[in-house]
């Protein structure tokens, strides 16, 4: 067994918490009423703890010299991958969650593998392999048939053109968040600390989201609302950090196509529980057979992009 193989059960993990955030942060928007104020509650527990880390870990600490090699969209691969926060606060409603999840992920694992395959970014070039690619292919397929039964509770609405107008958008966004897996690497290499290159890339993100905050203040929640919060609700983003920060760590180690592709099957999979067994307060969708056969199909390309 690789080095690298005894990675992915830590990976397999930090996709699961990463669904169990978007679960926990559906909750948390529901409760501050303004998603920019959600947003922001969200990501400033992962800055104060990334912080706290860094203080007590300050070293190893960058040189001048390793400063001086960091290219200068390393430390907007945080912003990068928010992107498609973005795209989900804005336009879910617009389109739909199960075309908005399907086309974001599935942008997601084709960059990825374009990452490996032509070396971008810096990542080591693994070339043109058939079998990653028909992994790729087969995860693709089954994101489209567990986001097409997630999205049931659409059919007969019509998003109309309007809607479809968004898609290269959402394409975008799905295709940033693999490349700011990759930015936060190289900005680890330029920072050397893990802790304090995780600070570096989550403070944009803050700033943005309390930047649109004071923009857009209102609505506001009501006392009412703020009862409402649970006390897991606000770690929401501590736990997708945890997806970030494997990212920031492994993607060199394992490559880009195997760590978003591990991060994703487990995101779905467990996202696939969380519906089917109602937790976290999510709406109750028993996993019937297009699901499990997309379930199916990512485990068959996610051993494919792994193993080959």
């Amino acid at each position: 067994m690789s080095i690298a193989a005894l990675l992915y059960p830590f990976i397999l993990v930090a996709g699961a918490l990463q669904a169990l955030g978007n679960a926990m942060n559906a909750q948390l928007r529901g409760r501050m009423v303004n998603p920019w104020l959600a947003a922001t509650v969200s990501f400033l527990p992962i800055v104060f703890v990334f912080v706290t880390l860094f203080l007590v870990m300050p070293t190893p600490l960058p040189s001048l010299e390793s400063l001086g090699k960091m290219p200068w969209y390393a430390p907007l691969g945080g912003l990068a991958g928010a992107v498609a926060v973005f795209g989900g606060l804005a336009f879910i409603d617009k389109v739909g969650a199960g075309p908005f999840n399907g086309l974001t992920l599935t942008a997601n694992i084709i960059t990825s593998l374009a990452l490996d395959t032509f070396g971008l970014f810096g990542l080591q070039a693994s070339g043109f392999k058939p079998l990653p690619w028909l992994g790729g292919l087969l995860m693709a397929v089954g994101v489209v048939f567990i986001a097409r039964s997630a999205g049931k509770k659409d059919e007969g609405e019509s998003h109309g053109v309007g809607g479809k107008l968004l898609y290269p958008f959402i394409l975008v966004a799905g295709a940033l968040m693999a490349i700011g897996v990759v930015w936060n690497a190289q900005l680890r290499g330029a920072l050397v600390n893990p802790w304090l290159a995780a600070t570096v890339s989550f403070l944009p993100v803050v700033f943005a989201f309390a930047l649109l905050t004071l923009l857009k203040p209102t609505p506001l929640p009501t006392r009412e609302d703020l009862a409402g919060v649970r006390w897991w609700m606000p770690l929401a983003g501590l736990t997708g950090a945890v997806a970030v920060f494997a990212g920031l760590l492994f993607v060199d180690k394992v490559g880009a196509g195997a760590l978003n592709g591990l991060l994703i099957t487990a995101n779905l999979l467990t996202s696939v529980a969380l519906d089917h067994f109602g937790w976290l307060g999510m709406r109750q969708v028993k996993a019937g057979p297009p699901r499990l056969l997309g379930a199916a199909l990512m485990i068959g390309g996610i051993v494919l992009i792994s193993v080959f």
